[in-house]
Protein backbone atom coordinates (compact mmCIF):
# COMPACT_ATOMS: atom_id res chain seq x y z
CA UNK A 1 0.00 0.00 0.00
CA UNK A 2 1.36 3.41 -0.92
CA UNK A 3 1.68 6.16 1.65
CA UNK A 4 -0.95 8.23 -0.18
CA UNK A 5 -3.68 5.58 -0.02
CA UNK A 6 -3.95 4.94 3.72
CA UNK A 7 -5.85 8.14 4.48
CA UNK A 8 -8.45 7.37 1.80
CA UNK A 9 -8.90 3.81 3.03
CA UNK A 10 -9.16 5.07 6.61
CA UNK A 11 -11.87 7.56 5.66
CA UNK A 12 -13.76 4.82 3.86
CA UNK A 13 -13.66 2.66 6.99
CA UNK A 14 -15.28 5.47 8.93
CA UNK A 15 -18.10 5.76 6.41
CA UNK A 16 -18.72 2.02 6.23
CA UNK A 17 -17.88 0.96 9.79
CA UNK A 18 -17.72 3.33 12.69
CA UNK A 19 -20.08 5.74 10.98
CA UNK A 20 -22.82 3.10 11.07
CA UNK A 21 -22.20 2.66 14.77
CA UNK A 22 -22.60 6.37 15.43
CA UNK A 23 -25.89 6.48 13.55
CA UNK A 24 -27.34 3.55 15.42
CA UNK A 25 -26.12 4.85 18.78
CA UNK A 26 -26.74 8.57 18.34
CA UNK A 27 -28.64 8.67 21.62
CA UNK A 28 -25.67 7.59 23.77
CA UNK A 29 -25.92 9.50 27.06
CA UNK A 30 -23.32 10.69 29.52
CA UNK A 31 -24.52 7.86 31.75
CA UNK A 32 -23.53 5.17 29.26
CA UNK A 33 -20.12 6.81 28.82
CA UNK A 34 -19.74 6.90 32.60
CA UNK A 35 -20.63 3.22 32.86
CA UNK A 36 -18.09 2.33 30.18
CA UNK A 37 -15.42 4.28 32.04
CA UNK A 38 -16.33 2.48 35.26
CA UNK A 39 -15.93 -0.87 33.53
CA UNK A 40 -12.39 -0.01 32.46
CA UNK A 41 -11.55 1.53 35.83
CA UNK A 42 -12.70 -1.61 37.64
CA UNK A 43 -10.56 -3.77 35.35
CA UNK A 44 -7.45 -1.71 36.06
CA UNK A 45 -7.94 -1.12 39.75
CA UNK A 46 -8.55 -4.82 40.38
CA UNK A 47 -4.95 -5.70 39.45
CA UNK A 48 -3.32 -2.26 39.59
CA UNK A 49 -0.41 -3.35 41.75
CA UNK A 50 0.71 -5.90 39.18
CA UNK A 51 1.73 -2.98 36.94
CA UNK A 52 5.18 -1.40 37.05
CA UNK A 53 5.62 1.36 39.61
CA UNK A 54 5.74 3.93 36.80
CA UNK A 55 2.39 2.84 35.39
CA UNK A 56 0.75 2.64 38.80
CA UNK A 57 1.85 6.19 39.55
CA UNK A 58 0.86 7.44 36.10
CA UNK A 59 -2.62 6.01 36.62
CA UNK A 60 -3.02 7.23 40.20
CA UNK A 61 -1.83 10.79 39.74
CA UNK A 62 -4.06 11.53 36.78
CA UNK A 63 -7.13 9.96 38.30
CA UNK A 64 -6.56 11.87 41.53
CA UNK A 65 -6.39 15.14 39.58
CA UNK A 66 -9.73 14.25 38.03
CA UNK A 67 -11.59 12.71 40.98
CA UNK A 68 -9.82 13.90 44.16
CA UNK A 69 -10.35 10.37 45.48
CA UNK A 70 -7.93 9.90 48.43
CA UNK A 71 -7.42 6.22 47.58
CA UNK A 72 -4.88 7.37 44.97
CA UNK A 73 -2.73 9.30 47.45
CA UNK A 74 -0.62 6.25 48.28
CA UNK A 75 0.43 6.04 44.64
CA UNK A 76 1.35 9.71 44.67
CA UNK A 77 3.52 9.26 47.76
CA UNK A 78 5.13 6.32 45.99
CA UNK A 79 5.77 8.57 42.99
CA UNK A 80 7.49 11.17 45.19
CA UNK A 81 9.78 8.52 46.67
CA UNK A 82 10.62 7.01 43.28
CA UNK A 83 11.49 10.39 41.78
CA UNK A 84 13.71 11.19 44.76
CA UNK A 85 15.71 8.01 44.11
CA UNK A 86 16.07 8.83 40.42
CA UNK A 87 17.10 12.45 41.02
CA UNK A 88 19.63 11.40 43.67
CA UNK A 89 21.25 9.07 41.14
CA UNK A 90 21.26 11.70 38.41
CA UNK A 91 22.84 14.19 40.84
CA UNK A 92 25.60 11.71 41.67
CA UNK A 93 26.28 11.10 37.98
CA UNK A 94 26.52 14.82 37.25
CA UNK A 95 28.67 15.56 40.30
CA UNK A 96 31.11 12.81 39.26
CA UNK A 97 31.02 14.12 35.69
CA UNK A 98 30.25 10.69 34.33
CA UNK A 99 29.87 10.33 30.61
CA UNK A 100 26.24 10.38 29.52
CA UNK A 101 26.95 8.14 26.53
CA UNK A 102 26.47 4.80 28.38
CA UNK A 103 23.20 6.12 29.81
CA UNK A 104 21.94 6.85 26.31
CA UNK A 105 23.34 3.66 24.82
CA UNK A 106 20.78 1.53 26.67
CA UNK A 107 17.96 3.43 24.97
CA UNK A 108 19.62 3.49 21.57
CA UNK A 109 20.16 -0.28 21.65
CA UNK A 110 16.40 -0.76 22.00
CA UNK A 111 15.88 1.22 18.80
CA UNK A 112 18.63 -0.68 17.00
CA UNK A 113 16.83 -3.94 17.76
CA UNK A 114 13.52 -2.70 16.37
CA UNK A 115 12.75 -2.19 12.71
CA UNK A 116 9.67 -0.04 13.30
CA UNK A 117 9.56 3.34 11.62
CA UNK A 118 9.40 5.15 14.97
CA UNK A 119 12.41 3.33 16.42
CA UNK A 120 14.50 3.97 13.35
CA UNK A 121 13.59 7.67 13.33
CA UNK A 122 14.46 7.98 17.02
CA UNK A 123 17.75 6.20 16.49
CA UNK A 124 18.69 8.44 13.58
CA UNK A 125 17.60 11.66 15.29
CA UNK A 126 19.31 11.09 18.65
CA UNK A 127 22.28 8.80 18.07
CA UNK A 128 24.53 11.89 18.15
CA UNK A 129 22.66 13.50 21.08
CA UNK A 130 23.32 11.27 24.11
CA UNK A 131 22.59 14.08 26.55
CA UNK A 132 19.01 14.31 25.30
CA UNK A 133 18.07 11.02 26.97
CA UNK A 134 19.60 12.10 30.25
CA UNK A 135 18.60 15.77 30.39
CA UNK A 136 15.49 16.03 28.22
CA UNK A 137 13.71 12.73 28.68
CA UNK A 138 14.59 12.08 32.32
CA UNK A 139 16.02 14.95 34.40
CA UNK A 140 13.66 17.58 33.03
CA UNK A 141 10.64 15.32 33.46
CA UNK A 142 11.45 14.50 37.08
CA UNK A 143 12.18 18.11 37.94
CA UNK A 144 8.90 19.28 36.46
CA UNK A 145 6.96 16.64 38.38
CA UNK A 146 8.37 17.52 41.80
CA UNK A 147 8.00 21.20 40.98
CA UNK A 148 4.30 20.61 40.40
CA UNK A 149 4.19 19.08 43.90
CA UNK A 150 5.80 22.23 45.32
CA UNK A 151 9.13 20.50 45.88
CA UNK A 152 12.69 20.74 44.62
CA UNK A 153 15.84 18.64 44.88
CA UNK A 154 18.75 19.62 47.08
CA UNK A 155 20.89 19.84 43.92
CA UNK A 156 18.37 22.02 42.11
CA UNK A 157 21.03 24.63 41.24
CA UNK A 158 23.26 22.00 39.61
CA UNK A 159 20.33 20.56 37.65
CA UNK A 160 19.17 23.94 36.44
CA UNK A 161 22.60 24.92 35.23
CA UNK A 162 22.95 21.75 33.19
CA UNK A 163 19.56 22.33 31.60
CA UNK A 164 20.37 25.97 30.87
CA UNK A 165 23.60 24.89 29.18
CA UNK A 166 21.84 22.39 26.92
CA UNK A 167 20.87 23.68 23.43
CA UNK A 168 17.14 22.99 23.63
CA UNK A 169 16.39 25.65 21.01
CA UNK A 170 18.22 23.53 18.44
CA UNK A 171 15.97 20.58 19.26
CA UNK A 172 12.72 22.51 19.03
CA UNK A 173 13.68 23.84 15.59
CA UNK A 174 14.84 20.44 14.27
CA UNK A 175 12.27 18.75 12.03
CA UNK A 176 14.01 15.39 12.29
CA UNK A 177 13.58 15.53 16.07
CA UNK A 178 9.92 16.50 15.65
CA UNK A 179 9.37 13.49 13.38
CA UNK A 180 10.83 11.23 16.07
CA UNK A 181 9.70 12.85 19.32
CA UNK A 182 6.75 15.20 18.67
CA UNK A 183 4.81 14.57 21.89
CA UNK A 184 7.91 14.43 24.07
CA UNK A 185 9.22 17.74 22.71
CA UNK A 186 5.85 19.39 23.38
CA UNK A 187 6.09 18.19 26.98
CA UNK A 188 9.65 19.45 27.30
CA UNK A 189 8.78 22.89 25.94
CA UNK A 190 6.17 23.31 28.65
CA UNK A 191 8.35 21.82 31.39
CA UNK A 192 11.11 24.32 30.61
CA UNK A 193 8.55 27.11 30.73
CA UNK A 194 7.17 25.81 34.03
CA UNK A 195 10.67 25.76 35.56
CA UNK A 196 11.43 29.23 34.14
CA UNK A 197 14.31 27.86 32.09
CA UNK A 198 13.12 29.24 28.76
CA UNK A 199 9.96 29.59 26.71
CA UNK A 200 10.17 27.50 23.55
CA UNK A 201 6.48 26.79 23.06
CA UNK A 202 6.05 29.09 20.06
CA UNK A 203 9.24 27.79 18.43
CA UNK A 204 8.09 24.20 18.88
CA UNK A 205 4.62 24.98 17.52
CA UNK A 206 6.05 26.67 14.44
CA UNK A 207 8.39 23.74 13.76
CA UNK A 208 5.57 21.22 14.21
CA UNK A 209 3.46 23.10 11.65
CA UNK A 210 6.38 23.35 9.22
CA UNK A 211 7.14 19.66 9.62
CA UNK A 212 3.53 18.62 9.04
CA UNK A 213 1.71 21.12 6.78
CA UNK A 214 -2.00 20.32 6.81
CA UNK A 215 -2.22 20.20 3.03
CA UNK A 216 0.39 17.43 2.93
CA UNK A 217 -1.28 14.95 5.27
CA UNK A 218 -1.84 12.59 2.35
CA UNK A 219 1.93 12.23 1.94
CA UNK A 220 2.47 10.97 5.48
CA UNK A 221 2.78 7.39 6.59
CA UNK A 222 0.24 6.27 9.16
CA UNK A 223 2.85 6.44 11.90
CA UNK A 224 3.91 9.95 10.95
CA UNK A 225 0.29 11.10 10.87
CA UNK A 226 -0.17 9.77 14.39
CA UNK A 227 3.03 11.51 15.45
CA UNK A 228 1.67 14.81 14.13
CA UNK A 229 -1.61 14.46 16.03
CA UNK A 230 0.22 13.34 19.17
CA UNK A 231 2.35 16.46 19.06
CA UNK A 232 -0.75 18.61 18.68
CA UNK A 233 -2.58 16.97 21.59
CA UNK A 234 0.42 17.35 23.87
CA UNK A 235 0.57 21.06 23.17
CA UNK A 236 -2.81 21.23 24.87
CA UNK A 237 -2.34 18.57 27.55
CA UNK A 238 1.06 19.93 28.63
CA UNK A 239 -0.39 23.45 28.65
CA UNK A 240 -3.03 22.18 31.11
CA UNK A 241 -0.34 20.92 33.47
CA UNK A 242 -1.61 17.41 32.71
CA UNK A 243 -5.25 17.91 33.66
CA UNK A 244 -4.69 20.54 36.36
CA UNK A 245 -6.35 23.52 34.68
CA UNK A 246 -8.30 24.46 31.56
CA UNK A 247 -6.69 25.90 28.45
CA UNK A 248 -7.77 28.69 26.13
CA UNK A 249 -8.85 27.68 22.66
CA UNK A 250 -7.39 30.94 21.37
CA UNK A 251 -3.90 29.92 22.55
CA UNK A 252 -3.87 27.00 20.12
CA UNK A 253 -6.00 28.07 17.14
CA UNK A 254 -4.29 25.77 14.64
CA UNK A 255 -4.72 22.72 16.86
CA UNK A 256 -8.40 23.17 17.64
CA UNK A 257 -9.35 24.20 14.11
CA UNK A 258 -7.64 21.08 12.80
CA UNK A 259 -9.26 18.76 15.34
CA UNK A 260 -12.77 20.05 14.65
CA UNK A 261 -12.41 19.89 10.89
CA UNK A 262 -10.55 16.59 10.60
CA UNK A 263 -12.04 14.51 13.37
CA UNK A 264 -13.29 11.73 11.05
CA UNK A 265 -9.86 11.38 9.48
CA UNK A 266 -8.22 11.33 12.91
CA UNK A 267 -10.55 8.61 14.21
CA UNK A 268 -10.12 6.50 11.09
CA UNK A 269 -6.35 6.71 10.96
CA UNK A 270 -4.97 6.89 14.50
CA UNK A 271 -4.88 4.50 17.44
CA UNK A 272 -7.16 4.78 20.45
CA UNK A 273 -4.63 6.66 22.60
CA UNK A 274 -4.55 9.47 20.07
CA UNK A 275 -8.32 9.55 19.59
CA UNK A 276 -8.82 9.87 23.35
CA UNK A 277 -6.22 12.63 23.62
CA UNK A 278 -7.95 14.61 20.87
CA UNK A 279 -11.26 14.39 22.73
CA UNK A 280 -9.60 15.30 26.03
CA UNK A 281 -7.88 18.28 24.41
CA UNK A 282 -11.26 19.61 23.31
CA UNK A 283 -12.65 19.05 26.80
CA UNK A 284 -9.73 20.92 28.35
CA UNK A 285 -10.71 23.92 26.23
CA UNK A 286 -14.30 23.73 27.43
CA UNK A 287 -15.59 22.46 24.08
CA UNK A 288 -17.76 19.76 25.65
CA UNK A 289 -20.62 20.36 23.23
CA UNK A 290 -18.54 20.22 20.07
CA UNK A 291 -19.64 17.25 17.90
CA UNK A 292 -16.04 16.11 17.68
CA UNK A 293 -16.03 15.25 21.39
CA UNK A 294 -18.99 12.90 21.06
CA UNK A 295 -17.42 11.28 18.01
CA UNK A 296 -14.27 10.47 19.96
CA UNK A 297 -16.31 9.11 22.87
CA UNK A 298 -18.40 6.89 20.64
CA UNK A 299 -15.33 5.58 18.86
CA UNK A 300 -13.61 4.70 22.15
CA UNK A 301 -16.75 3.24 23.70
CA UNK A 302 -17.29 1.12 20.60
CA UNK A 303 -13.71 -0.21 20.82
CA UNK A 304 -14.08 -1.63 24.35
CA UNK A 305 -13.69 -5.41 24.54
CA UNK A 306 -16.56 -6.28 26.87
CA UNK A 307 -15.10 -9.65 27.86
CA UNK A 308 -11.74 -8.16 28.80
CA UNK A 309 -13.27 -4.98 30.26
CA UNK A 310 -10.76 -2.71 28.55
CA UNK A 311 -9.82 -0.99 25.31
CA UNK A 312 -7.53 -3.30 23.29
CA UNK A 313 -4.79 -2.05 21.02
CA UNK A 314 -5.50 -1.20 17.39
CA UNK A 315 -4.33 -4.75 16.58
CA UNK A 316 -6.69 -6.28 19.13
CA UNK A 317 -4.12 -6.94 21.86
CA UNK A 318 -5.78 -7.01 25.31
CA UNK A 319 -2.52 -7.09 27.29
CA UNK A 320 -3.34 -5.43 30.63
CA UNK A 321 0.13 -4.01 31.28
CA UNK A 322 0.77 -2.64 27.80
CA UNK A 323 -2.66 -1.02 27.69
CA UNK A 324 -2.44 1.15 30.83
CA UNK A 325 -1.87 4.45 29.01
CA UNK A 326 -4.58 3.75 26.44
CA UNK A 327 -7.15 2.74 29.03
CA UNK A 328 -6.41 5.55 31.45
CA UNK A 329 -7.06 8.02 28.62
CA UNK A 330 -10.30 6.21 27.79
CA UNK A 331 -11.45 6.62 31.41
CA UNK A 332 -10.67 10.34 31.37
CA UNK A 333 -12.45 10.89 28.07
CA UNK A 334 -15.57 8.89 28.90
CA UNK A 335 -16.01 10.20 32.44
CA UNK A 336 -14.56 13.70 32.28
CA UNK A 337 -14.32 15.87 35.40
CA UNK A 338 -13.18 19.46 35.61
CA UNK A 339 -9.38 19.91 35.92
CA UNK A 340 -8.11 20.32 39.47
CA UNK A 341 -4.77 21.74 40.64
CA UNK A 342 -2.62 19.43 42.70
CA UNK A 343 -1.77 17.50 44.62
CA UNK A 344 0.86 19.77 46.12
CA UNK A 345 2.18 21.02 49.45
CA UNK A 346 -0.61 23.58 49.63
CA UNK A 347 -3.65 21.54 48.60
CA UNK A 348 -2.78 18.36 50.55
CA UNK A 349 0.07 19.26 52.94
CA UNK A 350 -0.29 16.08 55.02
CA UNK A 351 1.24 13.81 52.38
CA UNK A 352 4.34 16.01 52.19
CA UNK A 353 5.11 16.12 55.91
CA UNK A 354 7.85 13.49 55.66
CA UNK A 355 9.93 13.80 52.49
CA UNK A 356 12.41 11.25 51.13
CA UNK A 357 16.11 12.07 51.13
CA UNK A 358 17.07 14.66 48.54
CA UNK A 359 13.77 16.48 48.33
CA UNK A 360 12.71 19.66 50.10
CA UNK A 361 9.88 22.13 49.93
CA UNK A 362 10.29 25.11 47.64
CA UNK A 363 10.66 28.40 49.45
Amino acid sequence: MTKKRWLFIGKLSVLLGIGCYWQSHSLSSSETYHNSAETIKHTYEHDLFTLSAYKQEHFGLRLFRQTQDPKYLTLIQQNIADIAIKLNQLADDLAEQKSLAPYAEQRLNQYRQSHSERSQRRLQATVDKPEYFYLGLDLLRYMARIDSYGLKHKDDVLFRQRLLDYPFAALFSNQEMIQAWAAQLANQAYWLKQLELGDYVELYTQTLQQTYPDDQDHLLTKEQYENKIYGMTHLVIADSGYYQHSVNESDHPWVFHYFKNNIDTIIANTKQDVISEVGISLLLAGLDDDPAVDKTRQAIQHSIDKNAGLVPSAKGNINYNLGEHRNLLAILLLDWHQPTVGPNIHSIPQIFESLPYGLEKKE
